[in-house]
């Protein structure tokens, strides 16, 4: 029996995405994670508890994005800013072609194991304005992954899903509560420490989502 694979980072949106890939097919896919270098290196221990928390394998992948530079997110000379969650123009927040790299790499895992899809958590509504979140990325990304493929060149290419690409944060927040996923278990802020700052982008995107919802966001409980 063929399985999928989920791209989770230990955030909400990915977190969700499990829970309704797990809901889908009554078994828990399998939780690939990157450490790839990202100052919230915290995200890939919460990202263990919820795999923990659906008895899902768990595969870390590391990929040191360090040398690379140009995002905040990997270069501590950055400082992440706050507040950017309404701010035109593409954020120092982006890591060069993070998820190009990231769901390349998933499909080879995929591949590897004989698993039918890879489930990302993208979403082009509320999000931060990365370009490699956009449904133009995701399909073009479809198309180049049948292409480089031996299972698309057999005809049975790894599917991409992406679940919440048109989904709002709220929206997100409620089919999370609707499927029971451990959102008490995420983690979404972009800065290090013991806890969220409060103000960066993913905090403030998370919290407007959360308030629109009309809940309590339990991961602050």
């Amino acid at each position: 029996m063929a399985g999928d694979l989920v791209v989770l980072s230990g955030g909400l949106d990915s977190t969700v995405c499990m829970a309704i890939a797990a809901a889908e097919h009554g078994r828990p896919p399998l939780a690939l994670t990157f450490d790839y270098g990202q100052r919230h290196r915290t995200e890939v221990d919460h990202a263990a508890g919820i795999a923990g928390a659906f008895r899902a394998e768990h595969l870390v992948v590391s990929i040191d994005a360090r040398p690379w530079g140009g995002s905040a997110l990997t270069d501590s000379s950055i400082a992440v800013p706050a507040g950017e969650a309404d701010a035109e123009g593409i954020p120092v927040t982006y890591v060069p072609a993070r998820n190009l790299v990231f769901l390349s790499v998933a499909l080879a895992v995929a591949e590897a194991r004989d698993l039918d899809a890879v489930w990302t958590g993208v979403t082009a509504v509320d999000y931060s304005g990365y370009p490699d979140c956009r449904p133009e990325f995701v399909d073009a990304f479809r198309r180049v992954g049948a292409l480089a493929l031996r299972r698309g060149v057999e005809g049975r290419p790894v599917e991409v899903r992406t679940p919440l690409i048109d989904r709002t944060k709220a929206d997100i927040v409620r089919t999370g509560l609707a499927l029971n996923a451990p959102l008490s278990l995420t983690w979404s802020c972009y800065q290090g420490g013991d806890a969220p700052c409060g103000t960066c982008d993913a905090c403030r995107l998370r919290a407007r989502g959360f308030a629109e919802a009309g809940v309590a966001d339990p991961a602050l409980e």
